[in-house]
């Protein structure tokens, strides 16, 4: 069964328009509600939820309308009000809720916003409850007696739990003292736990993105815009840097000299740190992880598999081959024997622990590894735009790969959270790589919206 409203990180769009109009937000909140009280229907337990949000000023909005969705199918409510994505995953399952939903557009600028659920294990929701509450949508909104309906009540000292298990994540026997680090909240949900992290580790921390005010969020901040860390770090002689995103799923790296490093590279440096301690049996990447990263790792005898782009996709195969680490380029990083989903901060502090315990700058930790070049152009089209009909672009494609041999790829996918055409070419040489993408945007640009 097809989804209509899901898609691979939960229901997202611009505010105003549908689905992310209070309206829908409420029906999807009693929807939700409806599902989760049959699942627990065994139990004697209520049906609880905990919602979070990041720092978007339609937060409060579809906070609200979520809040009256639920308390109308019976269940009940803890607000966190901000939290990080991964936070609200793991309260979910510290407190034994029955799911947790996250008000967030991740990366997007502050017009967007979204709707994201994690089950009560901290895990994404399985698609076949995805399609129970699609199918729930259809049916026509109701209201339990005034006896059965759902409260809300604010849940105390939420920063405060997630930050200590985000230090539990942090060996014990190392610290941060002695090294000054730039923490960029991308003035998002972590404004106010990720500089306190760093701290109490011992980090002399410098916080920026940290003053959100409901329309900055993302806004030349952040993980999708890490020059901003890459200046604060150099101009405050810093050791390193650490870039979040507006849900703090996500990270990016700046070494002391302001270069950046991808979700890619720094996995593969979690991968070294962790073969120095014993065995890692496989790596789970995506269709756009660089080749050079799948090279590396399978010279470290270190099986490497391709899953499509998004983390639920990453996680599934992680799931199914029994591997602990995984991730892609964009930053979201998976380590299972931490967190049960991507978490921004925890990645960090396995990348510093790695750095404790190698003695190196995180510069010095990739020497031997040199990216391919990848040129990627993101082209916007009309929603549904189907790009696997462009005869143009299917011919052109064939020649660009028949033109790149063995010496690259290419690779064209449909964003799963935007109406975007995404375009990638990887070559050993980076002019080649641009003029070859830029000849395959070319035949979708006429199309697009």
């Amino acid at each position: 069964m097809t989804r209509k409203y899901f898609g691979t990180d939960g229901i997202r769009g611009k505010v105003g328009v549908s689905p992310i109009t209070p309206d829908f937000v409420m029906r999807l909140g009693y929807a939700a509600g409806k599902v989760l009280a049959k699942v627990d229907a065994n139990t004697s337990n209520k049906p609880t939820v905990l919602i979070g949000k990041d720092t978007r000023v339609s937060g409060y909005m579809l906070e609200a309308a979520l809040e009256a969705g639920f308390a109308a199918a019976g269940v009940d409510v803890m607000l966190s009000g901000p939290m990080p994505t991964p936070a609200v995953a793991y309260l979910t399952r510290a407190l034994r809720l029955s799911a947790g939903v996250v008000i967030s557009a991740s990366h997007n600028p502050y017009e967007d916003n979204g709707i994201k659920f994690f089950s009560a294990q901290g895990t994404k929701l399985p698609d076949e409850v995805e399609l129970a509450i699609e199918a729930q949508l259809e049916l026509v909104m109701d209201c339990v007696s005034s006896d059965k309906l759902g409260k809300a009540h604010r849940l105390r000292d939420a920063n405060g739990r997630y930050i200590e298990f985000c230090k539990s994540t942090f060996p014990n026997e190392l610290d941060l003292r002695g090294l000054k680090i730039v923490v960029d909240c991308a003035n998002g949900a972590a404004y106010d736990i990720a500089p306190h992290v760093f701290h109490e580790l011992g980090a002399e921390v410098i916080p920026i993105g940290n003053h959100p005010n409901g329309f900055n969020i993302n806004d030349k901040v952040g993980a999708t815009a890490p020059d901003a860390l890459a200046l604060a770090v150099r101009a405050n002689h810093a050791d390193l840097g650490i870039a979040l995103d507006g849900d703090a799923d996500r990270l990016m790296m700046v070494d002391k000299n302001g270069k950046i490093y991808d979700g890619d590279q720094l996995l593969y440096l979690m991968v070294m740190d962790r073969l120095a301690i014993g065995p890692v049996p496989g790596v789970v990447g995506t269709l756009m992880t660089n080749m050079a990263v799948e090279l590396a790792l399978k010279e470290l005898g270190v099986d490497f598999a391709r899953a499509k782009v998004g983390d639920r996709y990453v996680l599934e195969q992680m799931r199914e081959r029994g591997w602990l680490l995984g991730g892609e380029g964009s930053g979201h990083l998976l380590c299972l024997d931490k967190h049960t989903t991507g978490d921004g901060i925890v990645s960090a502090l396995q990348v510093l622990s790695a750095l404790r315990r190698n003695g190196k700058s995180l510069d010095q930790c990739f020497e031997n590894l040199e990216l391919f070049p990848q040129v990627l152009i993101n082209i916007k089209v009309s929603p549904g735009f189907e790009w696997q009909k462009n005869a143009l672009l299917n011919s052109e494609k064939s020649k660009v790969e028949a033109e790149l041999g063995n010496k690259g790829r290419v690779l064209i996918r449909a964003s799963g959270t935007e109406p975007l055409i995404r375009v990638m070419v990887e070559a050993f040489d980076p002019v080649v790589a641009n003029t070859l993408a830029r000849r395959l945007a070319d035949c979708i640009a006429p199309k697009a919206a």
